[in-house]
């Protein structure tokens, strides 16, 4: 079985981190697993049988038939998410840009990583539902993507193929930290609602007895005190149990942007 983070490993400090608390973990649950990074996407990443405790979105959760065991949700330490297991999808554009606004950017390309991601592609799509009206339906003249992952649409923005993207806003703040350089180049010009944050997943051919203990760990990280720093590095205050009801609100903004006649970014 694996264990994987690479939903968030956008920076070689993150990919340190990570293997950090994983390991911490593991070793706490008494259970064996495979932290060696995958050359998977992560579409292939979640889709394998073998996961152990891996990070994945909550959009492509709620999409799936089958569906993988839920181990604990991260609570991140910045204080917009107010101290609760929920994430944010942050509009960005380049810092050098004369973008002003979200309003400011219709007209104009906007890029996406793919239709299945949440922070990508289904948070923005609910959050533009408030600007289409019957004289405007489409808001961009070209929707570019998919580019997969988000850090290839971070990339499309900054070599000035997009004027404007989606982006994981938890991971634009460990970019803040872990990545300056990059993200000084980019600005914030509107901020979607909150929504539960990626989950740690299990497969269910893991025992559960093994998920138990895994869970277990994970609501006591925190109280480690060797665990520290790579906590705040990782820009975490602690792990919560996953109310699995909340993950509907995925599926409620999909169903909101469908019955509006907007199914798709345009």
């Amino acid at each position: 079985m694996i264990g994987s983070a690479r939903m968030y490993e956008w920076a070689p400090s993150l990919i340190t981190r990570w293997r950090e608390l994983l390991e911490w973990v593991t070793a706490r649950a008494k259970v064996d697993l495979e932290l060696a990074r995958t050359a998977d996407s992560l579409d292939e990443l979640w889709a394998r049988e073998d996961l152990g405790c891996v990070l994945m979105c909550g959009y492509p959760y709620v999409l799936r038939g089958q569906k993988p065991a839920l181990l604990a949700t991260p609570v991140p330490s910045p204080p917009r998410y107010g101290g609760q297991p929920v994430y944010v999808t942050d509009f960005i554009v380049r810092a050098d840009s004369g973008f002003a606004t979200l309003e400011d950017t219709f007209g104009h390309r906007i890029a996406y990583s793919a239709e299945h991601s949440h922070s990508g592609y289904n948070a923005a799509r609910h959050h533009l539902l408030r600007y289409r009206t019957a004289d405007r339906p489409e808001l961009f003249t070209e929707v570019r993507g998919p580019y997969v992952r988000q850090p290839f649409v971070i990339k499309a923005v900054l070599d000035g193929e997009a004027d404007v993207a989606a982006i994981d806003g938890f991971a634009h703040d460990l970019l803040k930290r872990h990545d300056p350089d990059t993200a000084t180049r980019l600005r914030v010009v509107a901020t979607t609602d909150p929504a539960p944050f990626p989950p740690l997943v299990a497969s269910e051919r893991m025992p559960i007895a093994e998920r138990r203990r895994l869970s277990e760990a994970l609501l006591e990280v925190h109280r480690a005190p060797e665990m520290k720093t790579t906590l705040q590095d990782l820009l975490l205050l602690r792990f919560a149990p996953v109310e699995e009801k909340r993950l509907d609100l995925f599926l409620d903004w999909q169903h909101a942007a469908e019955a509006a006649g907007y199914p798709k970014l345009r």
